[in-house]
């Protein structure tokens, strides 16, 4: 059972029921009674992570090697922009994060513009930043084999991936991609997305961007919403396999109209690629 937040409308009353008494808002899982929930509920909310301001950090604008070399199967991106040009609508990239699976920052510089003198003295030139990330995110990846989900690329998790990526002219294969602003159970029910604040005080119970924007804090927070997303443990028979066979297309018209709500849930299928599939690729294959 799943709630109404993850999956859609829920199939049966009953089942929304069970949620209710037994479910999980923040992380969506269902426990074996009210009191178990209890207790979890006492540990599911995340806290904040400490903001890193705007101090320069010993490895700014450079590669963490002891962090590199790290076996990291997703990386998180967040960029901070600045308006740009003599009317400031052009979006330019002025600080830029990376962090791994474990919260630990693998590269962070203040690029373009840099935030203060002192800043922009040691930032990096955009094709220095650019180069960078390319390194980290191939991970000794040829590009031809980019396309191939057996190789060592690694995944780019965020939130609004495009906009940042098309400010600092990276082009990034869209299946290694983990868009928290794309992923269907997080939008809402017209396919918009939320704000990576909604999303991190809805389903992690803490705050982001009540002040300056920090790019570690986001990056720290959309990394926590992919895994919290990623650990969904539910059947995956039929769902979450892009561009699969919906079940309605084997059916005539006059049966889809004669069949009941319940019924046509059941045949139906999901039509995007569950997160939950990032582990169980890295565990084994799985059988559909």
């Amino acid at each position: 059972m799943f709630s109404s937040n993850y999956l859609g409308p829920l199939s049966r009353a009953s089942c929304s029921r069970t949620f209710s008494a037994q479910g999980c808002d923040l992380c969506l899982k269902l426990y074996d009674s009210p009191s178990s929930l209890v207790k979890h509920i006492e540990i599911c909310p995340l806290s904040a992570p400490a903001s890193l301001g705007t101090k320069i950090l010993p490895f700014a604008g450079s590669v963490d090697e002891k962090h590199t070399t790290k076996d990291a199967k997703a990386i998180a991106f967040n960029c901070v922009m600045v308006g740009g040009g003599t009317d400031g609508s052009l979006d330019l990239c002025a600080r830029v994060c990376l962090v791994d699976e474990d919260e630990d920052i693998i590269f962070h510089t203040y690029e373009i513009t840099g935030l203060t003198e002192e800043h922009l003295r040691n930032s990096k030139s955009h094709k220095e930043v650019q180069d960078k990330i390319l390194e980290i995110l191939y991970n000794g990846e040829s590009a031809r084999r980019l396309m191939s989900d057996s190789g060592k690329a690694r995944l780019l998790v965020g939130h609004d991936l495009k906009h940042g990526l098309d400010c600092l002219r990276i082009n990034y294969p869209g299946h290694l991609l983990r868009d928290t602003a794309k992923y269907r159970p997080l939008l809402k029910t017209n396919l918009v997305s939320h704000s990576l604040k909604y999303l991190t005080k809805t389903y992690l119970g803490y705050n982001i961007q009540t002040g300056e924007h920090d790019p570690y804090v986001d990056c720290v927070s959309v990394m926590r919403l992919y895994k919290r997303m990623r650990a969904q443990d539910h059947q995956v028979n039929g769902i979450g396999t892009p561009n699969s066979d919906s079940g309605f297309e084997s059916q005539k018209a006059e049966e889809l109209e004669n069949m009941t709500p319940d019924e046509l849930y059941q045949l139906s299928k999901s039509n995007y690629k569950c997160w939950c599939l990032d582990s169980k690729k890295a565990a084994g294959p799985v059988d559909f």
